[in-house]
């Protein structure tokens, strides 16, 4: 009979290397929840952690009475939210299908590469593009304005700038989000394929019976994760376009913790803005999984029957 302390014993190297990785985790994202106590106190910096007064709830009340620039911040996030998950999270899949049909592996793979390798890509270089190419003296408007057409005014333009910004996610994340779906439909088995080529399924049918079904599972896997971080929009790329278009078209709920704490120093309700978004993302994840529960999926973890 195995003894408790054999496999710790037999793994250690295993272990050990993985002391490093488990350090960072601790340092950067376990250790720094220690402050959220600061959502519950009136934070001075000269007076520090320990001696600032304690105020209980009263840095919560911007939920509830509403102030406006929150409110702002509330209502851009969901709308920039809802289009990411309504076209970021389901292109990718579209690309994936269409990507995979393609009978020529050295054109499959040269497409893929082109798609992908805006992730690499840092937000500024991605904003300093479409600034070029959108921009009043960029190359679109300047061919526009040489062929009488008029120009289109995209960048710097509170009305459209929720579209600019889920276009900007979409052409740099589309790609690397594709790679995962393609992996999950090189595991459907082949031989499904020809047996409902023999019944006189077609393209569609096959699509429908057989390869959507199989994508069902990482599908749910990626919605219950990016349901986890929906309300973390894109600060980078947001605060780095706020100053074109202003704090109303582009406020959201991380830039205005932002702008709340640190340009404003009110520490205390920019505290209780990010912890309460934090758990609204707990909450997201764990309900959509025990909704995929529900629908027989096994989504991030199920419970093993006793």
């Amino acid at each position: 009979m195995a003894r408790p302390l054999d496999r710790p014993r037999r793994d250690r190297f295993l272990l050990l290397a993985i002391l490093p990785g488990l350090g960072l985790l601790l340092t950067f994202h376990y250790l720094p929840l220690l402050g959220n106590v600061i959502a519950f106190k009136d934070f001075q910096p000269y007076l520090g952690l320990a001696d600032s007064p304690w105020v209980g709830l009263s840095n919560f009340r911007v939920l509830v009475e509403g102030d406006p620039l929150f409110l702002t911040a509330l209502g851009n996030t969901m709308v920039i939210m809802l289009l990411q998950i309504g076209i970021v999270f389901t292109l990718p899949i579209g690309l994936a299908l269409l990507l995979d049909s393609l009978l020529s592996e050295r054109l499959k793979r040269t497409v893929q590469t082109i798609l992908y390798l805006p992730h690499f890509l840092s937000w500024v270089i991605v904003i300093s593009i479409f600034n070029e190419l959108l921009g009043g003296s960029g190359p679109i408007n300047t061919f526009l304005r040489q062929h009488d057409l008029g120009t289109i005014d995209i960048v710097g333009n509170a009305a459209v700038f929720k579209e600019l910004v889920t276009g900007q996610v979409l052409w740099k994340e589309a790609g690397w989000a594709m790679i995962l779906f393609l992996a999950a439909l090189s595991r459907i088995d082949p031989e499904l394929y020809e047996a409902s080529a023999v019944d006189g399924a077609g393209r569609l049918r096959q699509m429908w019976h057989v390869t959507l079904p199989g994508l069902r599972s990482v599908i749910v896997l990626l919605l219950i994760l990016r349901l986890g971080d929906a309300l973390t929009v894109g600060f980078e790329q947001i605060i780095l376009q706020q100053q074109a278009v202003g704090i109303r078209a582009s406020e959201v709920l991380d830039t205005y913790v932002y702008n709340n704490g640190i340009v404003r120093s009110d520490w205390g309700v920019s505290a209780a803005v990010g912890l309460v978004k934090g758990l609204v993302g707990v909450a997201l994840v764990l309900g959509a999984n025990k909704l995929a529960h529900v629908f027989g999926e096994a989504g991030l973890y199920r419970r093993e029957a006793r």
